[in-house]
């Protein structure tokens, strides 16, 4: 199998880490090496930690992206998930990766605000964290993704997707 980056992308708390988590398990219980890049945990990795104003969140994702292909180079199947809630940070890593396939959680906003466990919408709500995607800074969907996970993902979808990404991945059997 050749390398792919799998990109997870929506809004904060649709359940972009628990869909990536599920996935990397069933992946492995197929035999199938992985690496899970986590947007949160590769974000606290980094020193000093970025920030959230444009620039900074530009950087992140432009890293966060060359991290994604370099393993993928390597024939891993890369799990990303983060929000990249511009395009052009997904359109990034998509042109950089040897084989991409993106995955849009859409949850609406409202499941969102009432899972969000770090409660960055009641911060960005009082002002405190003005730029979180989907309240105070936009959040632009995917136009095309290669799969919409809308709601909670049965076992069958999940072995479904699975099997998309697997497929997708020995597509690809010559990386430049």
């Amino acid at each position: 199998m050749a390398g792919l980056v799998v990109w997870v992308t929506g809004l904060p708390s649709s359940g972009k880490s628990t869909l990536a988590e599920a996935l990397a398990a069933e992946l492995r219980a197929r035999g199938q090496s992985v690496s899970l890049l986590d947007g949160d945990r590769v974000r606290a990795c980094i020193s000093p930690t970025p920030g959230y104003d444009a620039s900074s969140r530009d950087d992140f994702y432009t890293t966060l992206a060359r991290l994604s292909a370099l393993l993928a180079e390597q024939d891993q199947l890369v799990l990303v998930s983060a929000t990249a809630n511009l395009r052009s940070y997904r359109e990034r890593a998509r042109a950089i990766s040897p084989a991409y396939f993106e995955i849009f959680v859409d949850t609406p906003l409202e499941v969102c605000r009432a899972r969000d466990t770090k409660g960055l919408y009641a911060q960005s709500e009082r002002g405190a964290l003005p730029d979180v995607p989907g309240a105070g800074a936009g959040y632009e969907r995917p136009i095309s993704p290669e799969w919409v996970v809308a709601g909670e993902l049965t076992p069958e979808g999940l072995r479904a997707l699975t099997s998309a990404l697997v497929k997708a991945a020995s597509a690809n059997p010559t990386l430049h």
